[in-house]
């Protein structure tokens, strides 16, 4: 595992446990910031061709066949 994959592993960890923290408090504006993250973190992981299942749901193919 390279640095930056390491580092995008870590980035979105902490944005699914920031979200998963704003859909617990009811905050809905820091629920749509964290999911615009995860989606900008699932593009930026698929255009370097990594692979983190923890972004799947996140991915613009997923949404779309959604």
């Amino acid at each position: 595992m390279t640095e930056f994959h390491a580092e995008i592993r870590e980035r979105v960890q902490q944005a699914l446990e920031s979200l998963e923290a704003a859909r617990r408090s009811g905050d809905d504006y820091l629920v749509e910031v964290r999911v615009g993250e995860l989606e900008s973190l699932a593009h930026l992981a698929a255009e370097h061709g990594l692979h983190v299942p923890e972004l799947a749901e996140y991915a613009p193919d997923e949404r779309a066949a959604s």
